[in-house]
């Protein structure tokens, strides 16, 4: 089951809905290099990203 999005602020938000990343997951595999490229989506949004899916036992891809 996909796991929602953490609150990581609107402009990450949207830059990560308007890329079709809807979960947790999604982003986990999508990667940090990729998402880091998204406009909107800032250190603190990563971070957060990271440590929610952390929580999870899952990683970032590079």
């Amino acid at each position: 089951m996909a796991t929602k999005l953490p609150v990581i602020g609107a402009p990450a938000t949207r830059a990560l809905e308007k890329a079709g990343i809807t979960s947790l997951e999604q982003a986990g595999d999508t990667g940090f290099k990729a998402m880091a490229a998204l406009h909107g989506v800032g250190p603190k949004a990563l971070k957060i990203l990271s440590e929610a899916l952390a929580e999870r036992g899952l990683t970032m891809k590079g």
